[in-house]
C-alpha cells in the first residue's frame, strides 16, 4: 500500500522542505546561532482546536533540521473552544528552530482548526436528534488523514476512508450498470459474495423509486442523495424497516442540516466540513533573545 506509517509526519516534512528547500536565509543570515525564542500561540478569534500533533511535529523536525534545542513545546488538546485572546500553547527553543517551523506550523493549526470550528457547529446544530455529522472524501490531497482528525476534534465523525475500505455504490455505478442491462439487485447481491464479510455495503439512490431494488439486495446503508424532506422522511422509514442505516447527503448547510437531521436519518454527511471550512485566525507571537537558555 506504501502509505506513511505517520501521515502527519509525513506531511510536516514536506512542508517544511517547501517553505526552506535551502534553509531559512533569513535567520542564519541575521540571528546569532545561540538565540532563543519564546513563542505563545494565541487565538485572535473564538473557535475549536485542531492540529496540535502537526504544529507539534513542525517544531520538533525544524529543531532536528537546524541542530537546535527544543526547551518546550506545549498545546492545549484538540478540541479544545476557547475565545478570542484565549493562550492555546507555548513554544521555546533555539530561535532558528522556531522560526524555521512558525509558518508551516500555523497554516496547519488554522486551516485544522477552522475545519474543527465549522463541524462543532453542524454538530451542535444536530445535537439531540440522534443523527452523526460525517465528513466526506472531498479533502485536500495529501492533508485526509490530517483534516479528518480535526473533524474528530470538531465533534463529528469520519466516513470511508478511501475507495479501498467500503464499498459505496453510487449514481455513476448505477447507470453502468443500468447501460449495460444488468439487475442492480443482482449485481449488489453478487458485490456481497465478492468482498469480505467485514466489507460494509452502501448505495446511493436520489429517487424513491430505486430503493425496492437496492433494499432487496440487503445493503448495510443507503444514502439518500438530495432528497426534499418529506421523501427523505419516507426514504428513511423504508430504510430503517429493511433493517439498513439511512444516510443523507447534497448540499446540506448549517441552515438545513437540523431538520435533515429530523427526518430520523444516521448520518448526514457534509462535504462542506473540509472543502468550505474558513481559516481560524490565530498568531504566533514571538520574543527572541540574544542569549542562549541556560
Amino acid at each position: 500500500m506504501n502509505h506513511p506509517a505517520d501521515p502527519v509526519a509525513a506531511v510536516v516534512a514536506a512542508a517544511l522542505a517547501e517553505d526552506a528547500p535551502w534553509g531559512d536565509v533569513t535567520s542564519e543570515a541575521l540571528l546569532p546561532a545561540g538565540a532563543v525564542a519564546h513563542a505563545e500561540l494565541r487565538a485572535r478569534e473564538a473557535g475549536v482546536l485542531a492540529g496540535t500533533a502537526a504544529a507539534a511535529a513542525a517544531f520538533e523536525q525544524a529543531a532536528a533540521l537546524t541542530g537546535g534545542a527544543l526547551l518546550r513545546c506545549q498545546f492545549s488538546p484538540d478540541g479544545t473552544r476557547f475565545a478570542a485572546g484565549d493562550v492555546l500553547g507555548r513554544v521555546a527553543g533555539s530561535a532558528h528552530a522556531v522560526l524555521r517551523a512558525e509558518r508551516v506550523a500555523l497554516n496547519l493549526l488554522q486551516h485544522l482548526s477552522g475545519i474543527a470550528t465549522l463541524t462543532a457547529a453542524f454538530t451542535d446544530a444536530v445535537a439531540g436528534t440522534g443523527a452523526r455529522v460525517v465528513d466526506t472524501r472531498k479533502t485536500t490531497p495529501g492533508l485526509r488523514a490530517l483534516e479528518r482528525a480535526a473533524v474528530r476534534a470538531g465533534g463529528g465523525h469520519n466516513h470511508r476512508r478511501s475507495l479501498s475500505d467500503t464499498v459505496l455504490v453510487k449514481d455513476n455505478h448505477l447507470a453502468v450498470l443500468l447501460a449495460e442491462g444488468v439487475d442492480v439487485t443482482t449485481a449488489l447481491r453478487a458485490v456481497r459474495e465478492r468482498v469480505p464479510h467485514t466489507t460494509a455495503l452502501e448505495v446511493e439512490v436520489d429517487r424513491l423509486d430505486q430503493l425496492d431494488a437496492v433494499l432487496a439486495a440487503g445493503v448495510d446503508v443507503v444514502l439518500l442523495d438530495n432528497f426534499a424532506l418529506a421523501d427523505l422522511a419516507e426514504g428513511v422509514r423504508r430504510v430503517h424497516a429493511a433493517g439498513a442505516l439511512a444516510e443523507a447527503s447534497g448540499g446540506v448547510t448549517l441552515e438545513t442540516v437540523a431538520a435533515i437531521a429530523r427526518t430520523g436519518v444516521d448520518l448526514v454527511s457534509v462535504g462542506a466540513l473540509t472543502q468550505n471550512a474558513r481559516t481560524l485566525d490565530l498568531g504566533l507571537d514571538v520574543e527572541v533573545a540574544a542569549a542562549v537558555a541556560p
